[in-house]
């Protein structure tokens, strides 16, 4: 059998870690938005090499709460690539945009930079940019077009952990940049999580208002707001396996590479290599000739 995930793998290889860490998280008697979470937001964002990081409840709300930060409104369009997972989709809907969809290259199935200028319209508001596989989109030319327009430039990179684009980690190059921890990325917990990234530190203090409740101070709101929490027990294990995710991946990448030397059949299209890109192979997608 070969797994496309297998979570509890990574949990074997850690256990001795994870589990003290549950322990400590529940005996802390602290298990919202506590230590480790602060912690986890700070070490995620030097990882990136980023200011600031806001852990909240899954990779889906980090969209919605960057689409709210961007003000996105009912009647805005906002372009993303056709092939993605339906939560990026299910994002924009719950903002209240319209989708706006532009086609993928052949070559690595993200978006196709030259295809979404055509898409830009007056109530063009923003552009999701999609990482997909682990691999990096045309990050750079869609960051021109982004500006050009003076259009927010989103990043997901919930299939991207540790992803590079020209020796540049993925996310650091949008507005603000996505990523979820569900148990089958590359970085993961048990449960769902996510977290939304950025330099901008007004757009920052939005997000952390958003996620809980529009809270200044406890029961008081200066904001809209909403539940949308990361935990202490999923940041902990977080800070457990972020100290992992670079060799991880580079284990991903090295069974990649056995993949890509043995097979040998001409019915299959394999991934391509890029040497601007770091592949991170969340997943190893093929495509089959059809020959009827």
């Amino acid at each position: 059998m070969i797994y496309f995930a297998n979570p509890k793998s990574e949990y074997i290889f850690l256990k001795k870690k994870i589990n003290k860490k549950i322990n400590d998280v529940l005996n802390s008697n602290s298990y919202i938005l506590g230590n480790e979470v602060r912690q986890f937001e700070n070490r995620f964002s030097k990882y990136l090499g980023l200011k600031y990081s806001v852990g909240v409840s899954n990779g889906t709300d980090a969209l919605i709460l960057s689409l709210k930060a961007v003000n996105i409104k009912k009647g805005d369009e906002v372009i993303t690539t056709s092939h993605t997972a339906y939560a990026t989709i299910a994002a924009i809907v719950e903002a209240g945009a319209k989708p706006v969809f532009v086609d993928i290259k052949e070559d690595d199935f993200n978006m196709n930079s030259a295809e979404l200028k055509k898409k830009i319209t007056k109530k063009t508001r923003a552009i999701i940019i999609v990482h997909l596989y682990g691999n990096p989109a045309d990050i750079v030319e869609i960051s021109k077009v982004a500006k050009k327009n003076k259009i927010y430039l989103i990043e997901d990179c919930s299939q991207a952990h540790g992803a590079e684009f020209n020796k540049k980690k993925v996310g650091t190059f949008g507005d603000l940049s996505c990523f979820s921890f569900y148990p089958t990325k590359n970085l993961s917990t048990f449960g769902d999580a996510g977290i939304v990234c950025t330099n901008n530190k007004k757009m920052f203090k939005k997000i952390k208002f958003f996620r809980e409740y529009g809270w200044k101070k406890k029961n008081i709101g200066v904001s809209e707001g909403y539940n949308k929490r990361l935990d202490e027990l999923h940041a902990g294990i977080l800070n457990v396996k972020l100290d992992n995710i670079d060799k991880f991946n580079k284990k991903r990448i090295l069974i990649a590479n056995k993949f890509l030397n043995l097979i040998k059949s001409k019915k299959i299209l394999l991934p391509q290599k890029n040497n601007t890109k770091k592949h991170v192979f969340h997943l190893f997608v093929i495509r089959v000739k059809n020959y009827i």
